[in-house]
Formats: C-alpha cells, structure tokens, sequence
C-alpha cells in the first residue's frame, strides 16, 4: 500500500517548460511518475523569459509573494500557475523581471551571470514562503544541485520552528558536483541565516560562501543521478574538493539512475526519424543510415561503421581527449557525425577535421533535436568518451535505438552500459576505463574490428541493447522509499509511522 506523500520539487528548469541540462528532463518526468504512484507533487520554478504564459497555458495566481533576503530586505513577485502535461501536476512560476527576465538561465556564452547568487538564494527562500502563501504543508521539498540547496540551510535554521514547515524534510540530488554556488562571503547576509554557519563544516569553503556544500550538511538525505557517480563522488578525482562532506554522509546518499522518457524515444514510431524499426525488423535503421550519411555530406556506404555523437564540446564531455585521438580515429574504415556545441576552439578544431576528411568526418556545430533523433537512430555506434558523467541519457537513448555505445567507464555510462564479451557474444557496449586518446582510439578500433569481423556479436550487442529500458517508473519507486526514509529521519519513526501507517 502507498502511503501517500506531499512533495514539493524546488528547481532551476523543468522539461517542456525551460531545460538546458538533464535536471530539466528529471523535474518534468519524475514528478509525473510520482503523481502516477499516487502522491500530492507539485513544482516551483523561475518564470524566465523564455517561458510563455500563453503557450502554456499558465495563469497568475492572486496576491503577491513577498521573500525575505536578509540584508536586501523584503523583495516581491508574482506567481503564476500552470500543469506538467500530460498530468495534475502544478508548477508554480516566480515572476521577477529583475532576476528571471532575460535570455539564458545561469548565463551567456560561456560566463555565468554576476547576480546568480542573489537570483538562487531568491529561488530558494520563494520555495518556503510560496508553500506560506498556499497554506501547503509539504512532507518532503525536493531539491537539485546548488541553485535551490539553500532550501536544506533554511529549513533547518530560518524555518525550524515554524508551525507550518517546521517537520518538512529535505533531500538535495546532486546532478553535476562541478558547479557549486561558491560566492562572496557577504552572500551570508542576503541568506540571514547567521554567521555562525559560516563554518568549515557547513557554508564556508576557500573563505566562500558555497551554497552545496551548506546543502550537503543541512539536507534530511542526498541522491545523485547513478550509484556509480554516489561512489565517485567520496573520491578526490571526482569530488571537487566536497569528497570529504560526502564521506561524511556515506550512510544518507544514495545513487538512483534516471529513466528514460520512452514516448519521446523510441524507433517504433519516432516522428523524426524517416523511417521507422524495431528489434524484430531492423531494416528501417538501414534507411536512416543512409539519410543520415546524405544529410552530412558522406558518401553512402552502408557496409562502413558509422560513429555518431551528439554533445556539448566541453572538457567534461570528453571532447578534449577526441581531438588528441582524431588523427589515430579517422585512419580507421569508418565515418563518424558529430552535432553539439561549446568551446569556441572545439568549432574550429573539428570543423578543420571535416574539411580534411570530407569522406571520414562531418560535423554540425549548433542543435537540432530532430537531428539528434537522427543521429541516434542512423548511427551504427554512439560515441561517449566522458571525463565524468553523473548519469548520462544519450547511452540509453542508443542502446533502445539499436546504436552500440562507446563509452568510458564512469558514473551512469558503466552503470547503464555492459561490456562486450567476445566469447559469450553478452554485454551492450563497449567501454574503456584510462582517459587517455589512446584509450580511446583502441576501443573505437575494437569496435570497427568487431563490425567487420565479428557479425553474430554486433548482432547480438544490438538485440541486448534494445531489450533495455531504463524507466521513470522504476526510479520512481526508488525516490520514493526515499523520501520515506527522510521523513523517518525528520520525525522520528514513532511520529512518522502515525502519520504514515503501512
């Protein structure tokens, strides 16, 4: 029996409304997938400006919301109100044309906005005085990475006796621990929480103020995005210098990889594709290998490998290691498309590969979501050689499209992606562990060996593939335990098994 809970997602994007990253795609389908299982969910937000109230069919709620920002002082907006689609789920959008009205969310080009502190801490103290305004008393607020991890901080502090939020527990989910809100000092009198937490152990760090870090210590429980990166993270190598805050917290941090959303992607009737498969009848994948080829400038080979990769050009991602590697990669029998966007050298760079392998390597430099869907869909192998990846999507997104990942052994891509096993023809992928080129160059050359030399086991990678799901419906049951979990913690259990009798 569910045991029903009031939830409230405290978020810097949500998918369809605004997204940029993966945390987008969690806050617009795993609300959904809670609400399917029964719970009170809702969702807050910056209305920025590139959400429409017109599209969307959003409505100003009455009256005026006003936030307390310690030495700022008081500072207003409006509220509007709209659904997830396809669900019940309120959104609820902060109106601050000051803070949210401008293009970009975190900022432009590559620089992030001088204000980001004050237009987070904003987000975050909103989320408790709008649960105030609507007299809603939520179980657990849900908040992700540092834009919204003050909401721990003020509830355990600001809030903690107040009769309405007093018992509401917390759980902070760590997308990407690279960026933490680290910020002045004085950014401790716009939080108002007092000086006192201005510590080694909670906000200070670099004699900064860094707004995760004070989440990590305030925050009932801790998630991240896959078990693989909840373990990396206690590590020097992928910690970004808060290892030992999470070591701390081993025993609250749990890993949960993200689902997948299947009616988006899907090679049986995805309408970007231009022409439809499934693992039964594969033939369609040849005719989107071959528009794929035609739409790049690539000779029409159907008997060549062809790697795709679709990607912010970001150090991150790997982009780094595939221009050392590109002159070893592109000697192989094989074509490769590459679709993203990024680092102004990363432009240049591949677009002068494209010009001195017209026939090897093609590139576009900028998005297209449908050219994604076809770059997923026509590809033979899709190509992930990240630095770190807290979960990854694209990986799933081909495994389910019969494309064979090509991945480095990190966070949710080894999670998400078995290796291939030559003799018992088993595994999903093929994955590598050095970041190095040569690493690289070597498992993309085992895998151009494999197509040409081993077709039962190419065969085989793709049938394991598309038999894989990753579902909202599944992390859905395992956020859910818990939020169980951090209430228990919040109230104790005697308090908590009242008020949630199994």
């Amino acid at each position: 029996m569910i045991r029903r809970l009031s939830i409230l997602f405290s978020v810097s994007e949500a998918a369809p409304f605004i997204k940029e990253g993966g945390l987008g795609d969690v806050a617009g389908a795993l609300p959904r997938a809670l609400e399917a299982r029964g719970h009170d969910v809702r969702v807050i937000l910056p209305r920025y400006y590139a959400i429409n109230p017109d599209r969307h069919g959003l409505k100003p709620l009455p009256g005026i919301l006003v936030v307390p920002m310690g030495i700022m002082g008081e500072i207003r907006c409006g509220v509007w109100e709209g659904r997830l689609p396809n669900s019940g789920v309120p959104v609820y959008f902060l109106e601050h044309e000051a803070f949210y009205g401008r293009e970009g969310i975190y900022g432009s080009g590559n620089e992030g906005f001088r204000d980001n502190d004050n237009r987070f801490v904003f987000l975050s103290r909103a989320t408790l005085e709008l649960c105030r305004m609507l007299e809603f008393a939520p179980d657990l607020i849900h908040a992700h990475d540092w834009h919204t991890a003050a909401v721990p901080l003020f509830l355990n502090t600001l809030y903690r006796h107040d009769p309405l939020l007093g018992k509401t527990a917390s759980l902070l989910t760590l997308h990407n621990l690279q960026h933490q809100g680290s910020f002045y000092p004085g950014l401790m009198d716009v939080l108002g929480v007092g000086w006192e937490h201005f510590t080694s152990r909670e906000l200070e760090q670099g004699n900064r103020t860094n707004l995760l870090k004070g989440g990590l210590y305030h925050a009932t429980k801790l998630s991240t995005v896959s078990e693989g990166y909840s373990r990396e993270i206690r590590t020097p190598e992928f910690g970004w210098g808060l290892d030992g805050v999470l070591r701390e917290r081993a025993d609250d941090l749990v890993g949960i990889l993200n689902g997948v959303d299947y009616t988006e992607w899907n090679p049986e009737n995805d309408p970007f594709i231009p022409a439809r498969y499934s693992v039964t009848e594969l033939s369609g994948k040849g005719l989107c290998k071959q528009e794929l080829q035609r739409r790049f400038g690539l000779p029409q080979r159907p008997e060549v490998p062809l790697f795709g990769l679709v990607s912010r050009l970001v150090k991150q991602k790997g982009i780094d290691v595939l221009a050392a590697a590109i002159h070893r990669i592109v000697e192989l029998d094989l074509q490769m498309v590459l679709l993203g966007s990024g680092e102004p050298w990363a432009h240049f760079y591949f677009g002068d590969i494209a010009a001195r392998y017209p026939d090897r390597f093609r590139c576009h430099i900028g998005f297209s979501n449908q050219l994604a869907h076809e770059v997923e869909a026509g590809s033979d192998f899709f190509l992930m050689p990240s630095a770190f990846e807290p979960c990854g999507l694209n990986q799933m997104y081909s495994l389910r499209y019969g494309t064979i990942p090509v991945v480095r052994a990190v966070g949710g891509l080894n999670d998400s992606v078995e290796n291939f096993n030559e003799q018992s023809l088993t595994g999903t992928g093929f994955k590598f562990r050095a970041l190095t080129p040569d690493a690289l160059a070597d498992t993309m050359g085992w895998a151009v060996w494999s197509w040409y030399g081993n077709k039962p086991g190419i065969a085989g990678l793709i049938r394991n593939g598309m038999a894989q799901r990753f579902t909202w419906e599944s992390a859905a049951q395992k956020y859910e335990l818990l939020y169980y979990e951090a209430v228990e913690k919040k109230l104790g259990k005697d308090e908590s098994d009242r008020r949630f009798p199994a």
